[in-house]
């Protein structure tokens, strides 16, 4: 029985069966990672828009390693000097307020949540409008506030106060939702589960003014499309509009766990002892992990590269609408791109993870390009020329070419 089939059957044995695996992964390195039987594939997927920064980046390594021989836990009852650096840092990234640890992007949406309930809990105001195709998380609340049925059928009844979902881009959708009931609007500011699609200026920037002028809270889900992934280190900055708070993860620790929320002076004080906390958010391992994080981006200036390298892949992407029929559209900000196609993507995502470029789905019909920043013009080449290869293949190029050649005559 060979190595991959070892752990696939402990995987059948002992792991509950919530995700569809194929591959066993081994080993990591930059853009690249290695299955159990040595094949190595180029990853576009960065565990979901997580090693923003590549796999085992030689400087996070390092941190990790040596924060790991010295100190890895100590209660929140406790400071400590890494979480306070890294508090620092995300307020001076945006908003200047005051930041809150956890470990994960759900935990962190969670968090947003109850900040908005407990700043409008004297008010008598509780619900949150979000999006449709919104994706927030997967605990109960942060799944009834996620727009997909999907996310929620079998887990009924759902919290209350998250059955507002508003048309993505549309503010009149969501000025009509608001009532006397309603706390805040939260948004992603590219909707990444849901397509990978852009929240236009407008839409962002009207629904700053509609939350000032009904006195509600404007809360940003940044946790796929942060940390420099579209071009900025937040996404909403592309708008030119701040939120009153958003929520970080995935790529934070650069595949170490852990979540942040981050307010602006007004949610500062919100939480007291007593209210919220998380035993492992913010420890001095996952902390220091972020700041190695953080020191990379900035010093390789990786979201200005994100910006240009995007536009790049773009292009190569958006040749493909003329050249193929089944292709009908390129959206996305930076390195987080979508190819939409007329038909469902799972078997074209399939094809070219057999050929060796790790991709993944958006929705139904999207295929999701979420490379890390630091990925090279020679690598982004090499998964246009693997794409190109499939989706020739899907389109029956190939196979005409080789019958237009059994077809045609023979030289005299």
């Amino acid at each position: 029985m060979s190595k991959k089939e070892d752990i696939i059957g402990l995987y059948e044995k002992f792991v509950m069966h919530t995700y569809a695996q194929s591959l066993v992964l081994v080993k990591g390195k930059g853009t690249k990672v290695w299955d159990s039987e040595g094949k190595v594939y180029l990853d576009f997927m960065a565990g979901i828009s997580v090693c923003n920064v590549g796999h085992c980046h030689p400087h996070v390594v390092d941190v990790i390693r040596n924060q790991a021989g010295t100190l890895v836990h100590v209660s929140n009852i406790f400071f400590n000097e890494n979480q306070a650096k890294l508090a620092e840092k995300l307020s001076g990234m945006a908003l200047h307020g005051k930041v809150f640890f956890c470990n994960s992007g759900a935990e962190a949406n969670e968090g947003l949540i109850k900040l908005a309930r407990l700043w409008g809990h004297d008010k008598g105001k509780y619900q949150v409008i979000t999006m449709k195709n919104s994706f927030h998380g997967r605990t109960l609340a942060t799944a009834a506030a996620t727009g997909q049925d999907k996310i929620q059928k079998g887990f009924e009844p759902m919290p209350d106060g998250f059955s507002l979902y508003a048309e993505y881009n549309n503010l009149d959708s969501v000025a009509a939702l608001i009532t006397d009931k309603t706390v805040a609007v939260l948004v992603e500011a590219v909707q990444g589960e849901g397509g990978v699609i852009p929240a236009t200026n407008e839409f962002m920037k009207g629904l700053r003014k509609l939350c000032d002028d009904k006195d509600l809270l404007m809360l940003c889900d940044e946790v796929q499309c942060g940390m420099g992934r579209t071009g900025h280190w937040c996404a909403f900055q592309a708008s030119g509009v701040e939120p009153d708070a958003f929520s970080l993860a995935k790529s934070l620790g650069n595949g170490y766990p852990i979540g942040a929320i981050v307010s602006n002076k007004k949610l500062a004080d919100v939480f007291q002892p007593g209210k919220h906390a998380s035993t492992f958010g913010g420890t001095p391992l996952a902390c220091a992990a972020a700041l190695a994080t953080l020191d990379v981006i900035q010093m390789e200036g990786l979201v200005t590269k994100a910006r240009r390298a995007g536009d790049l892949f773009k292009e190569g992407l958006e040749s493909f609408v003329e050249k193929y029929e089944h292709v009908k559209e390129v959206r996305g900000k930076g390195l987080m791109l979508g190819m939409v196609l007329d038909q469902p993507a799972k078997p074209l995502v399939e094809k070219l993870t057999d050929m060796g470029l790790l991709t993944l789905t958006a929705g139904d019909n999207v295929v999701r390009f979420l490379p890390p920043l630091n990925v090279s013009d020679n690598e982004l080449e090499e998964a246009l020329d693997i794409l190109n290869d499939c989706l020739a293949e899907m389109h029956g190029i190939q196979i005409q070419e080789e019958e237009q050649v059994e077809a045609a005559p023979a030289a005299e």
